[in-house]
């Protein structure tokens, strides 16, 4: 009989803001998940790693230029007492690869994922060649924290851990599955300041309501994500 714990999917997000993941970990979707050991999320402070009298983590980048670097010494120490050989290190870098519903789908079938949240101008680059498995980018646009795209990352992987969805067929019509869009959602009142429902979604007719969602999906994917139907 397979335990609870077992199924868990365990993430560790190291960081200099721990306080930034651990209020956006209790809430919601994610803190029911957690409570229930579907998945287990800790945030974890890097300066616990750092040596001396003010722990510091960073320093200028070698060659002159702006901003600050989080240096190779804690984040090695850190990485490799945390790490099992179960563990894929993740670090969340504006120049990675794109995040997509497919990498989501392929990490959450994984036990351990330790995300390295990157500040400033970024980490020492001998800790990205020797001990990062994979780069992801939540974006093409630039965080001062991280820790929030780590935070990002976390919750579109926990939606594809069994039984952290209360209805998994939400997955389904969700937005990008099918390189589509979502369709418009409307609920009660039937009308709203002289706003009505399209009457195919009141007639339960549900070949139609399903052809009109998905002539919708098309419609709104050619008018905001052309590049998505190419």
């Amino acid at each position: 009989m397979i335990r609870m714990m077992d199924l868990a999917l365990r993430f560790d997000v190291l960081s200099l803001f721990p306080k930034t993941v651990e209020g956006f970990a209790t809430e919601s979707i994610l803190g029911r998940a957690v409570e229930k050991g579907l998945i287990e999320i800790n945030s974890l402070d890097l300066r616990r790693w750092a040596k001396g009298k003010h722990r510091e983590t960073d320093d200028r980048p070698f060659g002159g230029g702006a901003g600050m670097v989080l240096k190779p010494e804690p984040l090695f120490e850190a990485i490799e007492e945390i790490s099992s050989e179960k563990t894929k290190v993740i670090y969340m870098a504006p120049d990675g690869e794109s995040l997509s519903p497919s990498i989501a789908k392929e990490l959450a079938l994984e036990k351990h994922l330790l995300l390295v949240s990157g500040h400033y101008e970024g980490i020492d680059q001998r800790v990205r060649d020797q001990l990062v498995d994979r780069e992801i980018s939540v974006g093409d646009y630039v965080l001062t924290n991280g820790s929030l795209a780590a935070s990002v990352l976390v919750d579109s992987v926990a939606r594809h851990v069994p039984g952290v969805l209360g209805d998994g067929d939400s997955l389904i019509d969700e937005s990008f599955e099918g390189q589509m869009l979502s369709y418009p959602q409307y609920t009660r009142p039937n009308e709203y300041r002289g706003m009505s429902v399209p009457e195919v979604l009141l007639s339960g007719n549900h070949s139609q309501i399903e052809h009109w969602r998905n002539d919708q999906r098309k419609i709104k994917t050619r008018k905001l994500r052309p590049d998505l139907l190419n």
